[in-house]
């Protein structure tokens, strides 16, 4: 089973198919009378579409976290999505037979996108009162600055001289030690908020086991092995 995340928020219905087109920017040279070459290049952004159903009833295959929440919720996530003009966070996860959750994304490098175009399509003879949400998505590059400071020559004061003092930290260190789960949270969201990266919830996840496995059996669940079932009021310590 497959679950699609952006930005944190889980579609309701998961896609039944999911496209990633790989880019390159080589480029091809004619040579006179020597025929081509290829000059290979660094790789370019990949692109990843899918089409996701929005729906405007509860339907019994349909998964809301947080609870029921209509097309129109989902809409206005996409919107604002495009207007903020930032990355965010595009995470899928898949559970196998046995219950356990393999990732498709690396835990460590989480796959920062941005939304370039969606188109939502209402049909009431194919998708009743439903929407239907074409979407694509476009790999983000974050690129790093550097702090630079100007000083002036002592031999000439009109000469200016710049160097690197150091890197800008564009890194959020989690601001508390432990946390206490509230009605609705998942491990995900915990990570995402606290750590800055929703991946990172296998961490939470290995250091606080015995507690999360121990709040599982308080609510009648024999194991909680899988790490995803957390319970309100269990106290977990958050990774440094």
């Amino acid at each position: 089973m497959y679950e699609f995340y952006m930005d944190g928020v889980r579609l309701p219905v998961t896609p039944s198919a999911l496209t990633t087109k790989i880019s390159n920017q080589n480029k091809t040279i004619n040579l006179i009378n020597e025929g081509q070459v290829n000059v290979l290049k660094t790789p370019g952004l990949s692109k990843i579409s899918f089409s996701a159903l929005l729906p405007n009833r509860k339907y019994p295959f349909a998964c809301y976290p947080n609870g029921y929440q209509p097309a129109q919720y989902y809409m206005s996530l996409l919107e604002k999505l495009k207007r903020e003009c930032k990355p965010f966070e595009f995470l899928v996860i898949r559970t196998d037979d046995a219950g356990n959750l393999l990732m498709t994304n690396d835990p460590d490098k989480p796959l920062m996108v941005s939304l370039e175009s969606y188109e939502l399509s209402e049909d009431v003879t194919s998708y009743g009162l439903d929407v239907m949400a074409k979407i694509e998505l476009l790999t983000y590059n974050d690129v790093k600055t550097k702090l630079i400071e100007f000083k002036k020559s002592e031999s000439n004061s009109n000469t200016k001289k710049a160097t690197v003092t150091q890197n800008r930290d564009t890194t959020t260190a989690p601001k508390n030690k432990t946390y206490t789960v509230k009605q609705g949270d998942t491990l995900w969201d915990i990570a995402r908020v606290h750590l800055g990266n929703g991946s990172k919830w296998t961490s939470i996840y290995s250091l606080n086991k015995a507690t999360i496995e121990a709040a599982a059996k308080k609510y009648g669940r024999s194991s909680s092995s899988n790490g995803w079932w957390i319970y309100p009021g269990t106290v977990l310590k958050l990774p440094s």
